[in-house]
């Protein structure tokens, strides 16, 4: 019988064969902490009596949560942060470098057939350049980082077929809140989501990126998608390193297989106060809405800016509407610079804040006020995501955000396109 993609990943990295819903002792190619979870890592270590890790040249930290710190708690646990780092030989991006979810793939850490491990539920993000990345939480990251391995309970996979193309004005974050409000928050708990179909290839890296980021959305332990020459050509720019492919077996047992006609995708925008609760932007067009953020690890990267700096071009936004723009790395913010995008969002009148987390889990800037809704690129709209409960979040794509920051309300991007 045929393997999946996870399940070759798992066989290849354990001592035994790896099929659905076997229990693996897996071997851990690369783990990730940062500055909001490492601290309570780093204080399980000391309890397991753990002086050193067991390979520093396998974990990379990142201080990205909150960008510049915003008080003295924060401080201090970036701090202790980075004084471990810098003990053990760890790889450290400090604060400004950008948010792990973009960085450990942009600077050619993460490569296909890996297994990876993060302290963060959306480390799922890697699975877009074929390797097995999973969230775990600050204990399950300190017996790793001690290991060196990780328990694993083999998911179950469900293969997605995309067929077509996406149509103009609809993006990658259209697609994947599609599929969510259609399979429900947690119509994949505990599954592997393999992306497939002649539709991948119409997909750029930064959407395959930004489709696996949101699978846990819908419960996915991990979401994976096949190495293709988009796939080679993307990491020939970043390492030198060598790697392996990993591709299922024609005869691979599959729990489901699910059908998506990417043509048929429209924009779609995710109302409060959870990431299923998605309609098309036709059914809440005009909904009045305060602030915007383009940005985050989901749609924080240059593709993301250059569809809001397509619409923005040579206009204003709607007056008192506030957008802020964050971009997902210190490379993404140069690049965007030399393009010309921050000039555009900036003469628009959008607001540019340092490379790192920033509003999206409300910890240190772009806090909404009492009241007020909020349309955003990032992946989770939960009451008092952004730090406010009296608020509302309304998840889209960049160019529906970049849309209704011009219309102070929500409105269909692609009258913006034609």
């Amino acid at each position: 019988m045929g393997k999946t993609i996870s399940e070759k990943i798992l066989t290849l990295h354990s001592a035994k064969e790896a099929k659905a819903s076997y229990l693996v002792l897996a071997e851990v190619d690369l783990l990730m902490g940062h500055d909001w979870n490492t601290p309570l890592t780093i204080q399980v270590l000391k309890e397991m009596g753990v002086e050193n890790i067991f390979d520093p040249k396998k974990a990379i930290f990142v201080v990205d949560h909150a960008v510049p710190s915003p008080n003295e708690r924060i401080s201090a646990m970036q701090k202790e942060t980075e004084d471990f780092a810098r003990r053990q030989g760890v790889f450290l991006y400090l604060s400004g470098q950008g948010i792990c979810h973009q960085l450990l793939p942009e600077q050619g850490h993460v490569l296909p057939g890996m297994v990876v491990v993060g302290c963060d539920s959306h480390t799922t993000t890697y699975g877009a350049l074929n390797a097995f990345a999973v969230g775990v939480g600050s204990t399950d990251l300190a017996a790793a980082l001690a290991s060196g391995q990780i328990w694993l309970k083999v998911p179950q996979t469900i293969k997605v077929n995309l067929r077509g193309r996406l149509p103009q004005g609809v993006c990658a974050k259209d697609l994947i809140l599609d599929i969510i409000r259609r399979v429900t928050a947690e119509g994949a708990n505990y599954m592997a989501l393999e992306f497939s179909g002649d539709g991948v290839a119409h997909l750029s890296m930064d959407g395959r990126l930004t489709i696996s980021n949101m699978s846990v959305e819908m419960g996915a332990k991990a979401a994976l998608f096949e190495t293709d020459s988009k796939t080679r050509e993307w990491l020939s720019k970043r390492t030198s390193r060598d790697f392996e492919a990993i591709s299922p077996d024609p005869d691979a047992q599959y729990a489901w297989v699910w059908e998506w006609n990417l043509s048929a995708i429209v924009p779609q925008v995710a109302m409060p106060h959870n990431v299923d609760n998605a309609v098309p932007v036709s059914e809440i067009a005009g909904t009045r809405i305060h602030q915007g953020i383009l940005g985050t690890c989901t749609n924080g990267r240059l593709e993301d800016l250059r569809a809001a700096a397509q619409i923005l071009r040579g206009k204003k936004i709607f007056p008192d509407f506030r957008l802020i723009v964050v971009p997902a790395s210190r490379q993404v913010l140069i690049e965007a610079l030399r393009e010309g995008i921050l000039e555009i969002l900036l003469q628009s009148g959008a607001v540019v804040i340092p490379p790192g987390c920033g509003p999206c889990h409300g910890a240190s800037n772009g806090v909404p006020r009492d009241g007020e809704n909020i349309i955003s690129t990032a992946n989770r709209n939960f009451k008092g995501r952004m730090g406010n409960n009296k608020a509302s979040i309304y998840l889209a794509s960049p160019a529906t955000v970049a849309a209704s920051a011009l219309e102070g309300k929500i409105v269909d991007p692609r009258q913006y396109l034609e």
